[in-house]
This record gives C-alpha cells, sequence and structure tokens, in this order.
C-alpha cells in the first residue's frame, strides 16, 4: 500500500528572496517525501503596515513602493483562475524577480503571466485594492499560525498526532536538493513539533544562490 500523502500549506510573498528559496526546498520535498505542497499568499505590506516608521529606510522605501503590486497580482489571479495557478505563477514570477534578476518590474509580471498562459492584463491588479480583502485574509490565516514575530514563508502541516505544526522558514541557502532536503524537512518537523520549542538562529553570512 502507496504510503498516504499529506499538505503543506506555504503562504508566501513572491518578493521575499529568502522565501523563493524555502520554496524551492520545497519542490524537492515534495520528491522525496509524501508531501504536496499548497500554495498561499501573505504579504510584508500587510505585515509591517503598522511598524514602517520602525524600520530601515531602504527597507521603508521596498515596501512602500514593490511590496503590494506582485502579491496582488498573485491573489488577482487566484480570484480570478483559481488555486490551481498559484504555484504556477509563483515558479514564475520568482524564477523572472530572482534568478533571472529582472525585479518586481510590470515588465517581469506580465512576462510571468504570459509564461504560465494568464492574460497579461492581470497586472494591472498590481495597482489595484480589488482584492485586499482576500489578500488580507490569506495573509492573516498565514500569520495566526505562528504570530506577528515573523516573516515570510509561513508553513503548516499535520503534525504525527494529528495537530497542525506551523512555524516560519527554514531560512536556507542553496536550496537543499534529494536526500539533502529530505534531512531538512525531517528535521524541521520534528524541533518544529516539540513542544515549547520556539527557535534556533544564526547569523547570515551568505545571500540567497539562485542556482
Amino acid at each position: 500500500m502507496s504510503e498516504s500523502r499529506t499538505t503543506a500549506e506555504f503562504f508566501f510573498d513572491p518578493l521575499c528572496p529568502w522565501a523563493w528559496m524555502t520554496s524551492r526546498w520545497m519542490l524537492e520535498v515534495e520528491k522525496v517525501r509524501p508531501v504536496d505542497v499548497s500554495w498561499k499568499v501573505m504579504s510584508l505590506a500587510v505585515l509591517n503596515e503598522n511598524r514602517l516608521d520602525e524600520l530601515p529606510e531602504e527597507y521603508r522605501e521596498m515596501l512602500e513602493t514593490k511590496a503590494w503590486g506582485p502579491v496582488r497580482v498573485v491573489i488577482a489571479a487566484q480570484q480570478l483562475h483559481g488555486d490551481e495557478v498559484v504555484g504556477k505563477l509563483y515558479t514564475a514570477l520568482g524564477t523572472r524577480f530572482h534568478n533571472n534578476g529582472e525585479g518586481p518590474t510590470r515588465e517581469a509580471i506580465v512576462g510571468a503571466l504570459t509564461d504560465v498562459g494568464l492574460p497579461g492584463d492581470l497586472a494591472d491588479y498590481a495597482d489595484k485594492d480589488t482584492y485586499d480583502t482576500e489578500l488580507r485574509a490569506f495573509h492573516k490565516e498565514g500569520i495566526d499560525k505562528v504570530g506577528q514575530d515573523v516573516g515570510t514563508p509561513v508553513i503548516a502541516v499535520p503534525g504525527a498526532d494529528g495537530d497542525e505544526v506551523a512555524f516560519f522558514g527554514p531560512v536556507v541557502t542553496p536550496t537543499p536538493r534529494g536526500e539533502a532536503a529530505a534531512r531538512l524537512w525531517d528535521g524541521t518537523l520534528l524541533v518544529a513539533s516539540t513542544p515549547g520549542f520556539y527557535e534556533i538562529k544564526r547569523t547570515r553570512t551568505a545571500a540567497p544562490s539562485f542556482e
């Protein structure tokens, strides 16, 4: 009898390079563990909107000028074309934004939409608040699982005892592949499901490696 598969919810903001790294790891996890990823949006702009004055100027400017557009386009695509387009569009956007170095430009967004067969005029939603209510609802769903003191991504998965296990991260570069991806998944679930466990952390000494 084949091993039953479980669903891991992955809450992401397409602008974040570290969430992008983790998402590519999750694609590896799907290959080596009985896990299927359900892709959902969250928003760094929403997360930080009430604390902009506390943030470094460069990060604040990024949130105010770049962070709303891409995630608004993804939520519009989800609302108009269904959940099944979210993961494909995220891959197309992330490849252009991060791997190809195009950044979150309108041209990159239109290109990503075209890459996955979606209408290019969905890019118009980057400057509209049409689906901000739905965006905020998805964001709240993800952040409520882990609390406000984190960023993106958030992963939630049923634990061995049936209770949900949710956590921020892991933050990793380069993307673990094959058995290394499997070991990181197993270890992450082990520590995250330990009652009273909250944090392991060390200073980042490398930038995301988009190999």
